[in-house]
């Protein structure tokens, strides 16, 4: 489902009517905020090898996105919550609606997922690359409204992406803060006996692989379809930088983790 009635005159040029939809709008910016609510801190494949309920539950696709959509709308249903709720929708129809665009947006976030990855870049071509096509009627659809409403979707997807790594694309010392919470999330999982190795050993090499192949091809393609206008080579600047600088300081900086992780560890142990 994706945004509805857009129109071409939309705010920012390039965001491909989601700006003017603003029941689309709030989805995309509540999605970014509630996307990991009730995370295990632990990915699918760590539910699916424990045979977590979960698997069962979400028949083995997407279990994490999927529980957090559940469970952000069984909050968003209490009592408490009915003045928002008013806000966000006033009829059936567009309950249904919000509540579809959240699944499908926070779908997005599962990039593990070989086969909806596959999806994802095979919408992005049609959307962006196959311009050929582009003044064909489809479905008895203007051709104008139909790549404009995909292109809005494939945008969209890729928009919850960049929130979920978002701090890969801003300042350095915002990437290196949550680079290691990430990081001692992963290794407590380890310890645990959660995780199959220990993230320390590949963290380094992890992070530049992480940058080639999925963060600023992400930022190139946020830059390319200009939906953040200026802001959009903004970030891909600070991927790269990030990423260089990585190079230069990432073995050292999960020495570092590791050292104040473990000396933590060692003082909480001690105060107990």
């Amino acid at each position: 489902s994706g945004p509805q009635d857009l129109d071409t005159g939309d705010i920012a040029g390039h965001s491909y009517g989601i700006t003017s939809d603003p029941l689309t709008q709030f989805a995309v910016v509540f999605s970014a905020i509630i996307h990991d609510a009730g995370h295990y801190g632990v990915p699918n494949a760590q539910l699916v090898a424990e045979n977590d309920p979960m698997v069962t539950k979400y028949k083995g696709k997407s279990m994490a996105e999927q529980h957090s959509v559940d469970v952000v709308w069984d909050l968003l249903l209490q009592p408490e919550y009915t003045d928002l709720r008013t806000c966000i929708y006033s009829t059936d129809e567009e309950m249904r609606r919000f509540r579809q665009l959240l699944v499908n947006v926070v779908m997005a976030t599962d990039i593990a997922d070989k086969e909806l990855g596959a999806l994802r870049k095979a919408r992005w071509n049609v959307a962006f690359d196959d311009d050929d096509n582009n003044d064909k009627p489809e479905n008895g659809m203007l051709s104008s409204d139909l790549d404009r409403n995909r292109k809005a979707t494939i945008v969209i997807e890729h928009l919850i992406q960049a929130s979920d790594v978002s701090h890969t694309m801003q300042h350095w010392q915002v990437y290196i803060k949550w680079n290691e919470k990430f990081f001692v999330e992963c290794y407590k999982a380890w310890q645990q006996g959660r995780a199959e190795k220990d993230p320390s050993l590949n963290w380094y090499k992890g992070e530049i692989g992480f940058f080639d192949f999925y963060i600023i091809p992400l930022a190139k393609k946020l830059d390319s379809c200009g939906v953040f206008g200026v802001s959009s080579h903004e970030y891909l600047n600070y991927a790269t930088a990030n990423r260089d600088e990585w190079i230069q300081k990432g073995e050292s900086i999960v020495e570092g983790y590791l050292e104040k992780y473990k000396t933590q560890k060692t003082n909480l142990e001690e105060d107990i």
